[in-house]
Formats: structure tokens, sequence, C-alpha cells
């Protein structure tokens, strides 16, 4: 279990583009399919990882949450699937229905789109605002694997609550750890 930290890509960038498959209907989903949204969460996650396993149930809560408010949840996943098969379509599948994930899950095959975001671990965590720009990335909470802090989401789900309001998004944002992203040889 390597710790890697997110890269805390710079504030205010826009949101890459993207077409990529969603693993349960096999439809593609763009990024600008969410405009009109007040807010898009871009989630890097995998099936395999024990940092993302830590806090797959309350995402699924979260995705619920959140479902009538205008914020938009997308997650992503781009390990490769020939060191970690757990993370192929069919994992990916079995994790977003046995979590109760709302939101699409996408699949980075060619991982171009984690390079986009600048994605370094999973989970990492990319708040935009209605125009696409990056107003927080950082840490879900403080929990982590065997820390004994309870899983809560309560940093990402401040920040949500601020940019729906429309405030500011916290200025003190902590990096998200987790697994490295199994980039391809």
């Amino acid at each position: 279990m390597a710790l890697t930290e997110s890269t805390m890509l710079e504030l205010g960038t826009t949101a890459p583009d993207f077409a990529l498959t969603e693993v349960i209907s096999g439809k593609t989903v763009r990024r600008d399919d969410f405009r009109g949204n007040d807010a898009l969460l871009v989630l890097f996650i995998c099936a395999h990882c024990p940092y993302v396993k830590h806090i797959e149930k309350t995402l699924g809560v979260l995705g619920k949450d959140y479902a009538s408010k205008p914020l938009a949840i997308v997650a992503i996943s781009s390990n490769d699937v020939t060191t970690h098969p757990a993370d192929s379509p069919d994992g990916l599948r079995a994790q977003a229905q046995a979590n109760g994930f709302t939101f699409p899950y996408l699949y980075d095959e060619l991982q171009s789109i984690a390079r986009a975001y600048d994605a370094a671990c999973t989970p990492d965590f990319f708040l935009f605002d209605k125009d696409f720009r990056l107003v927080y990335r950082g840490q879900y909470d403080s929990s982590r694997p065997n820390s004994g802090i309870p899983v809560t989401g309560k940093d990402l789900r401040a920040a949500i609550d601020l940019v729906l309001a429309g405030k500011p998004a916290p200025t003190d944002q902590r990096p998200s750890i987790g697994c490295n992203i199994k980039w391809k040889a």
C-alpha cells in the first residue's frame, strides 16, 4: 500500500474534456453532458484500492444525498487492468452496484483523462464550479484505513455545500492520499 498524494492541480483550471464509456450502461459520457449544473465533482477511484474501499459505501451515500441538488458527479477509473484486473469494467460495475453508486462510472482505458486532470491517486477529488473551473481538490476527510477516524466526507461535503450556496470553496485544502494510479508501462 504505497501512499501517494494528490498533485493539487492549480485552482481555476478548466475541467479537461472527456468522452468515456460508462461501465453499467455502455453509453459514452462527456464532460459537457453536465453543463447546466452549479458544480461538477470528478472522482478518480477504482475497485481494488484499500483507500477507496475505505470510503466507497459513503460515496454511494454522497451520490444519493446530492441527487436532488444541482451537482453532477462522475467517477473515473484509469488503472491498468493488465496489472490490476479488479479494476476492469466488470470489476467497476460490481463495485458501483455493491455500493449504490447513482452517478456514472467511467473507464479511462487509455489513461489520457487521468493525465489531463493530473490525477495521481485513488481516491482523487476535483470539484468544479458551473463554469467548469476548479474550486476544490483535496481530501474526502481525515479518515484513512485503520486510523480509527470515522468516514464522513466532511472536507469534500463542506466544499460542495459552499459552492452550491454560491460561496467560495474553503481555502484550506489538504491533498487526498491513496494508492497511486496504476500507469501502463
